[in-house]
């Protein structure tokens, strides 16, 4: 089940301390930008090996956003945004409602 570790091997070694704690390498928190306090998913492959995934935890407020319908309509607005194709920016509410309304689309 664990793996002899000789020195010159590829994959870093890490120990594990007091906690049972680990420090991920640099080169890895870099990599995968993780920082202080994200969320790791671990899990055990069939081979018996831990797998270590870093997660980013949504707020249930925030999750709308992360849906596929909503990240299409973003492309969409964006792309609108670099065509030129928006109204405004508006001196007042009045006349952005009056755009709202008179605008075809």
């Amino acid at each position: 089940m664990f793996k002899e570790k000789t020195i010159g091997d590829n994959m870093p070694l890490v120990k594990i301390t007091r906690n049972y704690q680990i420090t991920l390498p640099k080169n890895l928190r870099k990599k995968h930008r993780i920082t202080e306090g994200d969320y790791m998913e671990i899990n055990e492959n069939q081979e018996g090996a831990i797998i270590i995934k870093p997660v980013k935890v949504i707020s249930k407020d925030q999750e709308y956003f992360y849906t596929k319908e909503w990240q299409e309509k973003e492309k969409e607005a964006d792309q609108d945004i670099k065509n030129g194709e928006l109204i405004g920016p508006f001196k007042d509410v009045k006349k952005a409602l009056h755009a709202l309304k008179n605008t075809k689309v």
